[in-house]
């Protein structure tokens, strides 16, 4: 295995200097951008909004990478899109482009071969054409319907050939523009967890109580007027550490954990003669069954409980929730 190569002083204060150089040269060329957003993007923006159809992103080399990036996150913010590279395009994959659709070409220059290659049979199919470029006088720019000006003064790039700057500014426009047309939708949260169902995200959005928690005999209950030593034997035998305590009605009147034993016992240890009612927790936290289950996580969190019993409308016990529950939903 090589030796690893250790900077001397002069080498990692030069290193750090050039790093903090590109990341003001990437600023700048950001901060420049916020000026230069104006009738043009609302028209792109209108333009999508408009559209029946997909919006297609294209793009060569690194614009190609921004240019799937911007479809992705425009796939998941509400605004169908899907990506397609331009040199394909040429060979039969210009074949998924319809006249209801939006196509969104990206190119630093505005004059990449393989774009303006296309451009002709994309129009000609009738889809709308956005352009996103450096240069606001390229062939690719004045063919557009509406242009995004992503133009920057200099790449981050010392030799000011390599895409650095060019490329964060074109993902932040697209970042723009993908926010811009979530908000005009009216995409919530909700919408946003439909279309992420198998991360993190989506589970905290999308699952609810009743989804996880546990029902029927499952359910720690004891009726009102049960003696201590029954509710602690209910509590041992469902493993939740408390029972939830229950009117003739099967309405919640309260709750016994293993925290009211301890500290019951700190003040006596006589507990045949006790009933559940001296000693339940009569306010009791609960959370209802069509909840959020990372509502629940919230509630235990702020109680500093690891259950909830899970009641209806009418405080019917309908259910009861541990902490493991969630965590074995990957809610927590």
């Amino acid at each position: 295995m090589p030796e690893p190569i250790v900077a001397t002083p002069l080498e990692a204060e030069r290193l750090i200097a050039r790093a903090r150089e590109v990341l003001r040269i990437e600023a700048d060329a950001v901060e420049a951008l916020i000026g230069r957003v104006g009738a043009d993007f609302a028209h792109a923006c209108q333009l999508i909004l408009a559209c029946r159809g997909r919006v297609v992103v294209s793009g060569m080399g690194k614009s190609g990478h921004v240019a799937r990036k911007l479809a992705a996150t425009l796939a998941s913010t509400g605004t169908p899109a899907f990506f397609v590279h331009p040199a394909e395009a040429s060979h039969g994959d210009l074949g998924m482009v319809t006249r209801d659709d939006v196509f969104i070409a990206l190119s630093n220059s505005g004059r990449t071969d393989e774009l303006l290659a296309i451009l002709t049979p994309v129009k000609r199919q009738g889809a709308k054409l956005i352009a996103m470029t450096g240069d606001p006088e390229s062939p690719l720019a004045r063919q557009a319907d509406a242009h995004l000006d992503a133009r920057v003064d200099k790449e981050a790039c010392p030799l000011n050939l390599a895409p650095t700057a060019s490329t964060t500014a074109a993902l932040a426009l697209g970042d723009a523009l993908a926010v811009a047309l979530l908000d005009a939708r009216g995409f919530g949260a909700d919408d946003f967890a439909r279309s992420h169902p198998g991360g993190s995200l989506g589970r905290k959005l999308l699952t609810h109580v009743a989804d996880v928690m546990r029902t029927g005999e499952a359910v720690p209950t004891v009726p009102l007027g049960s003696s201590l030593t029954a509710a602690i034997l209910e509590v041992t035998r469902k493993r939740m550490g408390m029972t939830a305590v229950v009117s003739p009605e099967g309405r919640l009147a309260g709750v016994f954990t293993d925290g009211d034993l301890r500290r019951l016992l700190e003040r006596t240890t006589d507990l045949r003669s006790l009933t559940v009612d001296e000693v339940m927790t009569r306010e009791a936290a609960t959370i209802g069954p069509q909840d959020l289950a990372v509502e629940a996580v919230r509630r235990m969190e702020e109680r500093r409980i690891n259950q909830l019993p899970v009641i209806d409308a009418h405080a019917q016990v309908v259910g009861a929730l541990h902490i493991h529950d969630l965590l074995l939903a990957r809610v927590v």
